[in-house]
C-alpha cells in the first residue's frame, strides 16, 4: 500500500431517471497483445499493417500434421504482467482447446488455459481522484491465441479472411467484478494499459487491436452487491451481459452507461435480462444482440494432447522479478516527495514512461517544481497542439534543462525563457548560445535599470501623482520600464526601484 494514497471501497454509481434506485457492477476481461515479434505456437510475423494472409505459417492455416510449439517470450512476458499486478504466479500451467467455429480460425478451435492459468489473483490499483484511489482484484491471467479477421466491406456478395492475427498471443487479464460504475472502468482500463505500457509486455494501442475490453455488465438493488462481497454468492447480483471488443475509452463509458438503462428498464417493466454477448454500436450510441452468452461447457474445452503443460522454476520467475522496472505508483510517489510535485503533477507526468524519464532528465540537479512547470505546461502543451507525441519533440529534455538553469541563474526571465523555448522548438540548438549571440539575456545592472525608471518617471508626471494615491499603478511604470529594456530588466528589481522612486 502506498503512503500518499487513501483507499476507499468502490461506490456505485446509481442511475439516474429509473423509478427505483439500481447500481452497477462491472466485471472486463481485457485482451493484451503480447508485445513480441511471433506468435504464439509458431515463428511467424505479428507485424501489424501487412499485406493480408502474408504472416501466416503453416501451424497457423492448421495444415495437417503441423504442431504448435509455445513461444517461450510470451511466455515470459504474461508472467512479468503477473508480477507487475502483484499476481501470483503459477508455478504449473496448461493449455487447452476451446472448441468453436468461425471462419477466420482456421482450426476450429482457440488454443486457451482454463484449467490451469498461468497467473492467478493480483490487483490493479484505480486512481480515481487527488490522493483517492480504488482497488480492483484480479482473477487470473491466461494465455491465448488470437483469431484472424473476417473483412465484409470489400464485396457486395462475399466476405474475406484475413488470418495474420491468428495465432498472435494475447494475455486475457479478468477482472471480478469490483468495477461500480463508466468512469471507473476507463479508469482501469487506462491504469492496466498504462502498467502494461511500462512493463513493455503489451504496447496499449487500442486502434490497432493490441488492447480490447470485454464488459460484463449487470445491475443491483442497493446493498446487494455488498451482499455478495460478503458471501461470494453471485447471486446476489443481477443477470449479466457481455459487451465485447471495447476499444474506446469513451465507447466503453457510452456502452456501459446505454446497457445499464436498457437491463433497468427491463426490470423495471417486469421482464428479464437475458445473458447474452452484445456488440455496442457507437453510430446509433446503444448495444445490440450478438448472441447469447456461452458457458464453458458449451465450448467442450479440453486439454491439448499436442501441447505439454507448463512447469517453470522459481528461480526463473525472481529472474523477471529482478528486471522489473519502477512502476507507474511508485514512480509517482517517488517524483511527489523527491520533487516537491503536487499529485495531478506528478500522475501528469507519469502517465507514460517516456514523459516520465524525461522529466526526471530535465529535473535531475535543478528545482523540481520549476522543471515539471516547464515540462507540462510549455512542452506537452506544445506537443498536444500539434498531435506529437513525447518521443517526436524538438527539444530535447538537454535543451529544457538549459532553459530552465538560465531563469534560475538569472540570465533570463519567464517572459524571455518562454521566447528562447520558442526558438529553440522551431530551430534548435544550444539555449545558453542563443541566448548570449541574439543578445537575450536580462538586464540585471540596478544602474541601467535605475536610469530606465528615472526616464519614464520624468516622461509621466500625471501618471505618478496617481500612483501615489493608488500604489495599484505603479504596475503602469513596471511595464513602461519592461517594454523600455526589450522585457530584458529583471521584473523584481524593476518592481523594487519603481517602488523606491515612488516612495510607495
Amino acid at each position: 500500500m502506498l503512503d500518499h494514497l487513501s483507499y476507499s471501497e468502490p461506490k456505485a454509481k446509481v442511475i439516474s431517471g429509473a423509478r427505483e434506485d439500481w447500481e452497477l457492477v462491472i466485471g472486463m476481461e481485457v485482451h493484451a497483445q503480447v508485445a513480441s515479434k511471433s506468435k504464439l505456437f509458431s515463428g511467424a510475423s505479428t507485424k501489424f499493417g501487412s499485406e493480408p494472409n502474408s504472416n501466416v505459417a503453416f501451424v497457423d492455416a492448421a495444415m495437417p500434421g503441423m504442431l504448435p510449439v509455445i513461444n517461450e517470450f510470451c511466455v515470459e512476458q504474461a508472467v512479468r504482467t503477473g508480477l507487475g499486478l502483484k499476481a501470483e504466479i503459477n508455478l504449473f500451467s496448461a493449455f487447452d482447446r476451446k472448441n468453436y467455429f468461425y471462419p477466420d480460425l482456421p482450426q476450429g478451435y482457440q488454443i486457451s488455459q482454463l484449467y490451469h492459468p498461468i497467473v492467478g489473483e493480483g490487483e490493479v490499483i484505480v486512481d480515481m481522484g487527488p490522493g483517492v484511489a480504488r482497488r480492483v482484484r484480479i482473477e487470473r491471467i491466461h494465455l491465448e491465441q488470437d483469431a484472424g479477421k473476417s473483412i465484409h466491406d470489400m464485396d457486395p456478395h462475399m466476405s474475406f479472411v484475413d488470418l495474420n492475427r491468428t495465432g498472435v498471443a494475447l494475455m486475457e487479464i479478468v477482472s471480478r467484478p469490483d468495477i461500480r460504475g463508466p468512469e471507473e472502468a476507463a479508469a482501469y482500463v487506462t491504469k492496466l494499459r498504462q502498467i502494461l505500457r511500462y512493463l513493455g509486455t503489451c504496447d496499449g494501442n487500442m486502434q490497432n487491436g493490441n488492447l480490447r475490453a470485454d464488459v460484463n455488465v449487470s445491475i443491483c438493488r442497493p446493498g446487494d452487491y455488498e451482499k455478495y462481497r460478503e458471501t461470494g454468492d453471485f447471486g446476489h447480483l443481477g443477470t449479466r451481459c457481455e459487451i465485447k471488443n471495447m476499444n474506446s475509452m469513451r465507447f466503453i463509458q457510452q456502452a456501459i452507461d446505454y446497457e445499464a438503462r436498457r437491463q433497468i428498464a427491463l426490470v423495471e417493466d417486469g421482464k428479464q435480462v437475458v445473458q447474452e454477448t452484445r456488440l455496442y454500436d457507437p453510430d446509433k450510441g446503444e448495444t445490440r444482440s450478438m448472441r447469447s452468452k456461452e458457458e464453458a461447457h458449451d465450448y467442450r474445452y479440453f486439454p491439448d494432447p499436442d501441447l505439454l503443460p507448463l512447469e517453470i522454476e522459481q528461480d526463473w520467475v525472481d529472474g523477471i522479478a529482478a528486471t522489473l522496472p519502477e512502476l507507474p505508483d511508485q514512480k509517482k510517489a517517488r517524483f511527489v516527495t523527491e520533487f516537491g510535485l503536487t499529485e495531478y503533477d506528478a500522475d501528469v507526468l507519469t502517465a507514460e514512461a517516456e514523459s516520465a524519464a524525461f522529466f526526471e532528465e530535465v529535473a535531475q540537479g535543478r528545482d523540481g517544481k520549476m522543471a515539471a512547470n516547464w515540462v507540462i505546461n510549455e512542452l506537452f502543451g506544445r506537443l498536444k497542439k500539434e498531435d506529437h507525441a513525447i518521443t517526436e519533440s524538438p527539444v530535447s529534455a538537454a535543451q529544457l534543462g538549459g532553459i530552465v538553469d538560465l531563469i534560475a541563474k538569472g540570465d533570463i526571465s519567464g517572459k524571455i525563457a518562454k521566447d528562447l523555448f520558442e526558438i529553440v522548438y522551431t530551430e534548435g540548438g544550444d539555449p545558453a548560445k542563443i541566448v548570449e549571440d541574439r543578445g537575450m539575456k536580462q538586464v540585471t545592472d540596478t544602474g541601467a535599470i535605475e536610469a530606465a525608471v528615472d526616464e519614464v518617471i520624468a516622461a509621466n508626471p500625471a501618471q505618478v501623482e496617481k500612483a501615489k494615491a493608488n500604489p495599484k499603478l505603479a504596475g503602469w511604470f513596471v511595464g513602461q520600464v519592461m517594454k523600455a529594456t526589450g522585457g530584458k530588466a529583471n521584473p523584481k528589481a524593476v518592481n523594487e526601484i519603481v517602488s523606491a522612486k515612488l516612495g510607495l
